[in-house]
């Protein structure tokens, strides 16, 4: 396992995210467990496996384990809630978010760009903001796109298990959502990504949810919830949902192109 190494600062967001230099000689996004924000780590390993299975364009991640002593010799890091690990993802760099560009003529991967919506409306991320998508400039107004911070995954960073039963199952109001859409060439890149979607294998959902360390504080009971809600909203929801946004977001955007 990675070890840090060195502290570079901390990151704005209401996330409790740091840069650290780690043994590999990358730099990582780290996120303490903290009160208040409970659900912020099981919500990022759970999206980011899922996401990892699905191919999204989202950053390497891992579970790390910051010493004490580290942690100690950092005023930012001293008085964090020091469960045995925390979520780590690679930092990307020379990247701007959503809001520091004026001018999008082209995303070089915007075959996963369905993926990233789908996956969303399956998580019931309503936090796809501007701010949590980075864009690296490979030529002049042209961007590879990354999805990060899933922290508000299954509604919320400190969701309860009675909350899983109300998530919202209608259009999420997203500009990043639309501003994505139009550079999907066909509609029928969501029918494929529903698909993919509905075939993951139902054991290797159970198993990324089993695997939320014990001290992040998920009950079985909300593990069971967290799946349960996986299960469901792939089967009942995403299909209506999904047909709902190439109806009222997706074609409005292309006729309007056209």
């Amino acid at each position: 396992m990675i070890m840090p190494t060195v502290y570079q600062k901390k990151l704005e967001g209401k996330s409790n995210a740091h840069l650290i230099t780690f043994s590999d000689g990358k730099d990582y996004v780290v996120k303490y467990f903290q009160p208040g924000f409970e659900k912020t780590l099981p919500n990022e390993w759970v999206a980011y496996c899922l996401a990892r299975y699905l191919g999204l364009p989202i950053p390497y991640a891992q579970l790390v384990e910051i010493p004490h002593d580290f942690s100690y010799q950092v005023p930012e890091l001293e008085q964090m809630s020091h469960t045995n690990f925390q979520f780590a993802s690679l930092y990307v760099p020379n990247c701007v978010d959503g809001h520091q560009v004026s001018n999008v003529s082209k995303i070089i991967n915007h075959q996963s760009l369905a993926s990233i919506i789908l996956f969303d409306y399956w998580l019931c991320n309503r936090d796809r903001t501007r701010k949590n998508i980075l864009l690296h400039e490979e030529s002049p107004d042209s961007y590879q796109l990354w999805a990060i911070d899933h922290a508000e995954v299954f509604g919320s960073y400190n969701w309860l298990q009675p909350d899983l039963d109300m998530l919202p199952i209608g259009i999420l109001k997203s500009a990043t959502h639309k501003l994505m859409a139009l550079f999907i060439e066909d509609e029928k890149h969501f029918i494929e990504q529903l698909e993919l979607i509905q075939t993951m294998p139902i054991l290797l959902i159970e198993e990324i949810v089993a695997l939320i360390p014990d001290d992040w504080g998920v009950s079985m009971a909300e593990k069971k919830g967290m799946v349960t809600t996986l299960l469901s909203r792939r089967k009942n929801i995403l299909p209506k949902v999904v047909q709902k946004f190439i109806q009222n977001v997706y074609r409005p955007l292309h006729q309007n192109q056209g």
